[in-house]
């Protein structure tokens, strides 16, 4: 059977999603009277709220007789984990890009890998219908990316496709809109190869997992070699060499969005989705029952940050989550290191408490929020970035920060990312804009966004991708302010804050309920302040005239999870429940914090 296996790259935002959406809709996949939501591959809540891709998917369509077997990859450069592994099943890559914006940061991270593999690459330049945009030129600078990038001969000799998935057409042209996205479906069976037929004994590498509560754990993965069908039995050869003996239960191949049973034989260069192995991870290779031989075990970035993860033991916990013990954390946790690779997750000295390592903010991130939603309660400590000791000295996680931004703005940004370690590689000016590279700690990292944001009125754009381990920077003197904490707990008086405003800015809101010990804003100063927001107006029985103001409250700063997780102090937990999230001071008892302190002192 005539088969193309393909991978999707493109930068976060750049019309991925709706391409596919697009291709789908061109094979008749849907019924025309079928009601289809947009960006369908983006299944989860999380996705579409943010418009970005987490995890990769694997849809399938049919067009002149060929099987197009199309993968979705992320483009953050911090879900690199699952974009290594996805490269592995594809035999050539659509490279997207904004005709406008031209190829980004987090591109260039994923074509890197796709290049490395040997893989040929068609370039889509879509969104040609944006004003001001210039999509030769867009071209060119592609070109260029993939010289830099030392491309071979043949993957520099790509064919271009232009066209705008919004309006549902691609073409050979940009100033010429054709009807559908069928020129990009040819030039895809023209160019890519189908796969070669690689006959001997079985070989497959398990590069992503599905899971279904009926059958628990799903393989998915290419047949590199030789043949498989349901009911064979297959040995599953670990990372460490160890061999498990199993049972192909049921095999699936993928049609449209979904899978099909087959009971007949799939043969190599297939991408096939096996029930009922047993214990298996990703990388493993399925391989002949009697003369196992395994693939080359895939290769997944290293975590670069870690966090503290406990129970929530503060005076509001249980009060809004189903899963609050530290049994039910710990097996969730351990649940998504099986499918999430870049994580890991250690024990620690304390049964309540575990660390857990990934590729950066972001990619914690999203865990918490998946936990949060699916009911967990927990404290989260500061992030810390992975050190390592290199030749017996100290190496730090060093990323490259691109940051776009507007001219008049370039000096601020400079200045503050210059105060966190960062050193300035590139400037380029392009329109009214320019493009800032630099290289900084990823400890500078932490807290970058929002002061950037500040400083250019919201107008910049900030992505970063992992560079390596350098030699520590020293010490970062990015000291934050200090807290405004609650010294008791009930509901918070609009007239107490209304009060207290020139103390500092508040993150909570008149009549939410705090607790002692939690951090309700920042201070003007560097040091803590304890308040006590709950003290209401004294009545008197005498009414003087004009005693009555009026109370203004400046709106309460509200954090977004990313933005509480990189704010939090060393002294600090974030609380995060599935309602709430709170900024609390690990001892909530005032005097036990001055004991500390003190100790802390007389140690120096």
């Amino acid at each position: 059977m005539d088969i193309r296996n393909i991978a999707i790259i493109a930068h976060v935002d750049h019309g991925k999603t709706t391409m596919v959406d697009r291709i789908l809709h061109q094979v008749k996949l849907f019924r025309d009277n079928q009601d289809v939501q947009d960006l369908v591959l983006d299944s989860n809540d999380l996705e579409r709220e943010r418009g970005i891709t987490i995890l990769s998917k694997n849809v399938s369509v049919r067009y002149k007789g060929t099987k197009i077997n199309i993968i979705d990859t992320p483009g953050h450069s911090d879900f690199g984990g699952e974009v290594e592994r996805v490269l592995n099943m594809a035999d050539g890559v659509l490279l997207l890009v904004d005709a406008f914006e031209g190829p980004m940061p987090q591109t260039r991270f994923v074509l890197q890998k796709a290049l490395e593999l040997d893989l040929k690459p068609i370039v889509v330049i879509n969104k040609v219908d944006k004003p001001n945009c210039n999509p030769e030129e867009t071209n060119e600078l592609v070109f260029e990316l993939m010289f830099s990038l030392d491309a071979t001969e043949e993957q520099l000799n790509f064919p271009t496709v232009y066209g705008s998935s919004k309006q549902g057409w691609m073409g050979p042209d940009w100033k010429n809109p054709t009807d559908d996205v069928s020129y990009l479906l040819d030039t895809i069976i023209e160019y890519f190869d189908p796969p070669e037929d690689n006959p001997g004994t079985l070989q497959l590498q398990i590069s992503s997992l599905d899971y279904s509560s009926y059958t628990g754990r799903i393989a998915v993965g290419r047949v590199h070699r030789g043949s498989i069908k349901m009911g064979d039995q297959v040995s599953v050869v670990q990372r460490n060499s160890h061999v498990n003996k199993s049972l192909v239960k049921e095999l699936y191949l993928f049609e449209g969005l979904g899978k099909e049973k087959t009971k007949k034989e799939v043969r190599s260069g297939e991408i096939v989705a096996i029930m009922g192995l047993e214990s298996f991870d990703i990388g493993d290779t399925v391989a002949d029952f009697e003369e196992p031989e395994a693939l080359k075990p895939i290769s997944v970035d290293e975590p670069t940050m870690s966090m503290l993860f406990t129970i929530n033991n503060s005076p509001f916990f249980g009060k809004e989550g189903k899963y609050v013990t530290s049994r039910h954390i710990r097996e969730r946790l351990f649940k998504e290191t099986e499918k999430n690779l870049a994580l890991k997750v250690e024990e620690t000295d304390s049964a309540h408490e575990l660390k857990v390592y990934g590729r950066g903010t972001l990619h914690l991130s999203i865990l918490v929020e998946t936990m949060r939603r699916e009911g967990y309660e927990i404290q989260l400590g500061q992030p810390r970035v992975v050190i390592k000791e290199i030749k017996g000295f100290r190496h730090e996680p060093v990323e490259l920060l691109y940051v776009n931004v507007s001219e008049e703005f370039s000096g601020k940004v400079i200045e503050i990312v210059g105060k966190r370690k960062g050193d300035l590689l590139n400037i380029e000016a392009k329109n009214d804009r320019i493009n800032l590279e630099f290289k900084i700690p990823a400890r500078g990292l932490i807290g970058l966004t929002k002061p950037v944001l500040t400083a250019t009125e919201g107008e910049a754009v900030i992505s970063h991708r992992f560079k390596g381990y350098e030699p520590w920077k020293g010490q970062i003197k990015n000291k934050r302010n200090g807290a405004l904490i609650a010294m008791k707990t009930g509901t918070a008086v609009a007239y107490a804050i209304h009060k207290l405003q020139d103390r500092g800015k508040f993150f909570i809101d008149p009549n939410e309920k705090i607790y002692a010990g939690q951090v309700i804003g920042e201070s003007t100063r560097y040091e803590d302040l304890v308040l006590n927001v709950l003290k209401s107006k004294k009545l008197t029985n005498i009414r003087a005239a004009g005693s009555d103001e009026k109370l203004s409250i400046a709106p309460a700063i509200k954090f977004s999870l990313e933005e509480a997780m990189e704010y939090i102090a060393e002294d600090e937990y974030l609380e995060v429940t599935p309602k709430s999230i709170r900024i609390r001071k690990i001892l909530l008892d005032e005097h036990e914090r001055k004991r500390k302190k003190n100790r802390q002192a007389d140690n120096i």
